[in-house]
């Protein structure tokens, strides 16, 4: 892993979440399984969401970040993630080893409206 913060900027696309990131080769990549909720609560103080956001996440704590989601268990080569308040799980497909060399234990997210 060469950062230990990353961004990318999802946006809504055919009814899902997706986002797009040249660097580790994906485009329009979407969230499925539970997730696409977890990205509707984390935005839903942000108007024009759906028109894109930025999503900054780590594996390691950071300032202002907004929720954790701890790693429950894999299944099908990727790995399912829940939140605690609201109580929400969601599977990360393999892209997730795009970003890291192992699912972590915890993940930190924050979004914000893109400039």
């Amino acid at each position: 892993m060469s950062n230990a913060i990353m961004v990318i900027a999802p946006y809504w696309y055919e009814g899902t979440w997706v986002f797009d990131d040249p660097g580790v080769g994906l485009e329009r990549e979407p969230f499925v399984a539970g997730v696409p909720e977890m990205i509707d609560y984390l935005v839903e103080d942000i108007p024009g969401a759906r028109d894109g956001f930025r999503l900054t996440f780590s594996a390691a704590r950071f300032p202002g970040y907004q929720i954790e989601v701890n790693w429950v268990r894999e299944e099908d080569g990727g790995n399912w993630y829940s939140l605690d308040d609201p109580p929400m799980e969601g599977w990360l497909c393999p892209a997730l080893f795009k970003y890291f060399d192992e699912a972590p234990s915890s993940l930190f997210l924050q979004a914000d409206p893109r400039d």
